[in-house]
């Protein structure tokens, strides 16, 4: 009799929207006071977080406190991402119009894995597949899977690859596992991404199993020094370098590539959305030779979180790794979701990555990744002027600057992270620490950076 009461109770909150009114009211309190919010909320604010531990209540509690209490506590204690002083990481922001449209796909509450379950979402996944591939410029047939992010994808995309080199040898993963398969030869840039390290893991390939290229001074892999390869290879290229924002020579490898047979992934979380962009594009130069592709639509195209996605050359080979079976299960003949992702319940991603897409246009994509590598040249610019280092070529996003002394590269990095002006992270680059900045939001403005640049040249030598 219990839920009878929480029964009434649910359907009164939906007849009355007092809690949605207020998550829209907070909502855009949070957005009207963005740009003065500290960029990393202060040891003030993280002292609230203590106020939500408790042990789980025993009764039901109340629906507009809950909204009230994630609002007072927790709107102080987030990163501001979404304004234009964030550069910690790759992470991009978000459009008016994605948060719109993800706010109403929340309300659908749709699970995407088969056309019979949600015919919007299928027809929304194969809009965006269609779109993703003429702005990438990827062949006609080439297959997109929706995933978390660009990590997921990474590993879809590796586990296509690992069953179809190991098919190609008469092995089937699929049917007899992986104990007593072929060696599948993994080659790689001496700078790949950690997530693609993880995949590798995660997939049974092994660190120590894997051929390791080294790269140069801006984390490019060295062409010269690529191991003879043949079709029992997985060939990992890189489209933007983590720290530098370097690019693989693609097309010469590529060629290299594809002259032994071996499968050739780019891992573009962010990078591969230079292609999009006239005055980038010749630094994915050779990408639609590659066999497969991974990205993230929340980083550099600037929609939500949980955008990742997975390109496949060949479709089948992208169906056989994330294959479902069961009676149950209703395939049609439109886009059945489950067939291109590992997950079968997950929520409708392409609402919001159809929306960004459909807003931006491709004109839109090309000005947009043209206006953050811009930013990104300003702010190295100024930073020199300033008597600061960069230590790579702005070829994209990324910079890597330092002080003169390490200890000074370490202590302008811990004020610039109190500071809540603007947040940016630290890594080692050729020995010495850096501070990394990745500018990725469309919100950021010359006079965010110029604002940054004070704090840059404050430091204290």
């Amino acid at each position: 009799m219990h839920f009878e009461k929480f029964y009434k109770e649910m359907k009164e909150q939906y007849k009355s929207r007092e809690v949605f009114e207020d998550a829209k009211r907070y909502a855009y309190d949070y957005m009207d006071n963005l740009d003065g919010m500290d960029v990393y909320p202060s040891p003030e604010s993280l002292f609230m977080l203590d106020s939500l531990s408790e042990v789980m209540p025993e009764g039901p509690g109340s629906p507009r406190d809950i909204i009230r209490a994630l609002h007072e506590t927790g709107s102080k204690n987030t990163s501001a991402e979404t304004g234009g002083r964030y550069f910690g990481f790759v992470v991009g922001s978000v459009t008016p119009v994605a948060i719109a449209a993800k706010w109403l796909a929340d309300v659908w509450d749709q699970n995407p894995a088969l056309y019979v379950l949600s015919p919007i979402t299928s027809k929304l996944e194969d809009l965006c597949e269609k779109w993703l591939i003429e702005l990438f410029g990827l062949p006609e047939n080439t297959a997109a899977g929706f995933v978390s992010g660009s990590s997921m994808a990474i590993i879809c995309a590796l586990a296509a690859a690992r069953n179809d080199i190991l098919a190609r040898q008469g092995f089937n993963a699929a049917e007899q596992g992986l104990f007593g398969a072929p060696r599948v030869r993994v080659v790689l840039g001496k700078q790949a991404h950690s997530s693609v390290w993880k995949a590798l893991s995660l997939l049974g390939f092994g660190k120590g199993n894997c051929e390791i290229v080294p790269v140069d001074k801006q984390g490019r892999m060295i062409s010269g020094a690529l191991p003879p390869l043949d079709n029992n290879t997985l060939l990992i290229l890189q489209a933007g370098n983590v720290n530098s924002g370097a690019f693989d020579p693609i097309d010469e490898l590529c060629d290299v590539a594809k002259k032994a047979g071996a499968w050739v992934h780019v891992d573009g979380a962010f990078g591969l959305w230079a292609a999009a962009c006239e005055n980038t594009r010749h630094l994915t130069k050779g990408i639609e030779k590659a066999d497969s592709w991974s990205a993230d639509a929340h980083k550099t195209l600037n929609a939500p979180y949980d955008s990742g996605i997975v390109l496949c050359r060949d479709r089948q080979a992208l169906f056989n790794a994330m294959q479902a079976s069961g009676s149950y299960i209703q395939y049609s003949e439109n886009r059945d979701g489950m067939l291109y992702t590992p997950e079968m319940s997950r929520r409708a991603r392409s609402v919001e990555l159809w929306a960004t897409l459909k807003y931006f246009g491709k004109s839109g994509v090309d000005e947009l990744v043209s206006r953050l590598c811009d930013m990104a040249k300003y702010f190295a610019g100024e930073l020199v002027k300033n008597g600061l280092i960069v230590e790579n070529e702005v070829v994209f996003n990324q910079i890597l600057v330092r002080c003169d002394a390490p200890e000074d590269t370490k202590a302008l990095l811990k004020k610039i992270q109190s500071s809540g002006i603007c947040w940016c992270g630290g890594a080692t680059w050729d020995g010495r620490p850096v501070i990394r900045i990745s500018v990725c939001s469309w919100q950021t403005t010359k006079k965010d950076i110029d604002e940054c640049v004070k704090l840059f040249s404050s430091r204290i030598l």
